[in-house]
């Protein structure tokens, strides 16, 4: 569940910019409606309407998201609210810009954060933040905790650069699509090939 709620604007962006492509000039009267307020000089082609519309309905997912836990006095983890303000920054400029490079950098710097963030406390401050998450459901032994900071540091760092790689070289479409099986589709692959590397640790452990 706490997987869904967190990809939860991701796939209202899929959702959204889909339904826009298919309904270009109903999207387009969405955002002339709605954002024009909110847009440099007031307009925006077409062609950007679905992208524009998604981003909107992404910010105020994310906005929900965080106000949902405040209100019931939950814990925002740290990667949350760095999404959230990330979100903020990358895709309130897609709208006041009117262009979709901002949100399309978006990914990549909350891949590049999160690797920056595995990289301070693991060699500065000396805490591996993996272990800090998961030592109390699973032992390992030492050496393999460093491995595994190491791993998401990694992963977190390519996945930035397969983002801007698809982006640019790719329609806006295909980099939607891409945007959404990267949250369900390669990230729960890692997760999965990693529970089997950590399997015979664990047993070991045990």
């Amino acid at each position: 569940m706490k997987f869904l709620f967190d990809v939860f604007p991701v796939i209202l962006f899929f959702v959204t910019f889909k339904w826009g492509e298919g309904h270009t000039a109903t999207a387009q009267a969405y955002v002339e409606n709605y954002l024009s307020s909110l847009v440099s000089g007031g307009v925006s082609s077409p062609e950007l309407a679905p992208i524009m519309l998604a981003t909107a309905v992404t910010l105020v997912a994310s906005i929900g998201q965080i106000s949902y836990l405040l209100i019931r006095r939950q814990k925002v983890d740290a990667m949350l609210w760095i999404s959230f303000i990330i979100i903020m920054v990358f895709g309130g400029a897609t709208i006041y810009f009117h262009s979709d490079t901002f949100i399309k950098w978006k990914p990549s710097i909350l891949y590049w954060c999160y690797c920056g963030a595995f990289l301070l406390a693991q060699f500065v401050f000396k805490k591996n933040l993996i272990r800090t998450a998961m030592e109390s459901q699973v032992k390992l032994p030492e050496q393999i905790w460093g491995k595994l900071s190491l791993a998401w540091t990694a992963y977190f760092f390519l996945m930035g650069v397969l983002n801007l790689w698809v982006a640019f070289n790719f329609s806006t479409d295909t980099w939607a699509n891409f945007k959404l099986i990267s949250m369900v589709g390669i990230m729960p692959a890692f997760i999965v090939i990693q529970s089997l590397f950590l399997s015979k640790y664990m047993t070991e452990a045990e």
